[in-house]
């Protein structure tokens, strides 16, 4: 099997932990990380059409926004078919909160999978790149997206979205860079960790869900809270602080030189 497919089965939460395992011995960061954070979440999509739909109706919004868009397109197109998505007009997917460009890619998913040039039926049989090439004809879905795709709702175990931010970040952070890793050179540090590399995807995302910047846990909370007070202090004993004689020169100067600029353009 060449290194690009990636169809042996189907992830679980059993192979997340048999990847981090194998991951352990290739790395051992990934075996303390295990040990600090535990195994990462699996995560899981539906598969098809309106799976799809829904990831392009939550590019580039926030999670809540995603969610009230994406109720009310399925309100108004219901069932989610392909074809009586496009008996709706323009007008009427905007007033669900689809943007122009979301609107255009929505049709295009439509009419690529009614007109079967998108089988979401035979993606399961198809090798990572060959997904990745059929869904990608639609307009608005890009690489990112459908490796997305086959990563949650395939449960491909060998992927690896080297553009997602949240990757690179803790990618980062999690392996001690001086600089964030662009795509490229992540794609040369994963392919160590192949056929795990979606779960190393998966464990660098809980990673970077618990980095102290981005947790929610009570320790985190609590640092960001004494890092803001200690900034309000900073700041108060600066205002407070009395200016130096130099400072107060420079200021005077500079007055006077806006009052002589003001008198010659009065003259």
């Amino acid at each position: 099997m060449s290194p690009a497919m990636s169809i042996p089965f189907r992830l679980t939460d059993q192979h997340v932990l048999e990847g981090m395992a194998a991951l352990g011995t290739i790395d051992q960061r990934f075996a303390a990380g295990l040990a600090t954070y535990g195994p990462p979440p699996l995560r899981r999509a539906d598969e098809g059409y309106a799976a799809l739909l829904r990831a392009i109706v939550g590019q580039q919004v926030s999670v809540y926004a995603a969610r009230s868009i994406w109720d009310r397109v399925a309100a108004l197109v219901n069932p989610m078919t392909p074809e009586r998505l496009l008996g709706f007009s323009d007008e009427q997917l905007r007033a669900c909160g689809l943007s122009n460009n979301k609107v255009k890619f929505a049709r295009s998913l439509a009419l690529d999978t009614a007109e079967k040039r998108i089988v979401f039926e035979a993606l399961p049989e198809l090798d990572d790149e060959a997904v990745i090439a059929m869904l990608t004809q639609a307009k608005g879905i890009g690489r990112w997206t459908a490796e997305i795709y086959m990563m949650f709702a395939l449960g491909r175990p060998d992927v690896m979205p080297a553009n997602d931010l949240g990757i690179i970040v803790a990618a980062q952070h999690f392996f001690g860079l001086r600089r964030r890793p662009d795509p490229k050179k992540l794609l040369k540090m994963a392919e160590a960790w192949r056929p795990w590399r979606t779960v190393a995807s998966l464990f660098l995302w809980h990673y970077r869900h618990n980095m102290p910047d981005f947790s929610d846990s009570p320790a985190a909370v609590a640092r960001r809270e004494a890092e803001r007070l200690a900034k309000q202090e900073r700041k108060a004993a600066r205002a407070a602080a009395p200016k130096k004689p130099a400072a107060k020169k420079k200021i005077a100067k500079k007055k006077a030189a806006k009052k002589k600029t003001a008198a010659r353009r009065r003259s």
